[in-house]
């Protein structure tokens, strides 16, 4: 007997929806094998990772992340972008919109903006260019109306971003046993 499970999300193959972004200071593509390494270096640094899950990653670990990466331009035609200096090609972050199913209570209802940078690129107004960027790709090309994100409260630089890409706070929830803020923007 075969069952039929309904799908919540649109699915796409179209490499057309893997787009890069440029701004006047950075350009932000999907992932590729090529950036594995630099994604290592981001995921692996304690101070990257303090207010996120406050353990550096695995390469095993970053490698899964990739795939899910992967797995988001695949299935829902969004996701993270590697964000890079356009002048240099330096390696800044990574910036995107996702659906991680996340067990939260309660659940996110809107796609998950989320922003990460190294230390030494932060404190350049990189992270507030690259997510306005890729919100209003998702708004533009995705006809995406809201975003959520999820931060620590601890976390006033992150709060920041968020609020200078137009996000307020909407609630609390519970997530891995920590409560952690929900942020919320709707529109442009």
């Amino acid at each position: 007997m075969t069952e039929t499970i309904p799908v919540p999300v649109p699915v796409t193959t179209d490499p057309g929806t893997r787009p890069t972004l440029t701004t006047p200071r950075l350009t932000l593509a999907p992932h590729t094998l090529a950036d594995y390494d630099e994604s290592c270096r981001l995921w692996g640094d304690a101070d990257v990772v303090r207010y996120i899950s406050g353990t550096p990653s695995t390469r095993g670990e970053v490698w899964q992340r990739l795939l899910r990466y992967a797995g988001h331009w695949a299935l829902l035609g969004y996701g993270y972008f590697v964000v890079r200096e356009a002048a240099s090609g330096r390696f800044v972050g990574e910036v995107g919109l996702a659906d991680f199913h996340r067990d939260i209570d309660p659940p996110l209802t809107a796609p998950e903006a989320g922003w990460v940078l190294l230390p030494e690129m932060q404190g350049k107004g990189y992270a507030t260019e690259a997510l306005k960027a890729v919100l209003a790709w998702g708004e533009r090309a995705r006809g995406m109306t809201r975003f959520q994100a999820i931060v620590d409260e601890r976390h006033a630089a992150s709060i920041a971003v968020a609020a200078r890409c137009g996000f307020a706070e909407s609630h609390r929830a519970t997530f891995l046993g920590e409560s952690v803020l929900v942020l919320a923007r709707t529109g442009g």
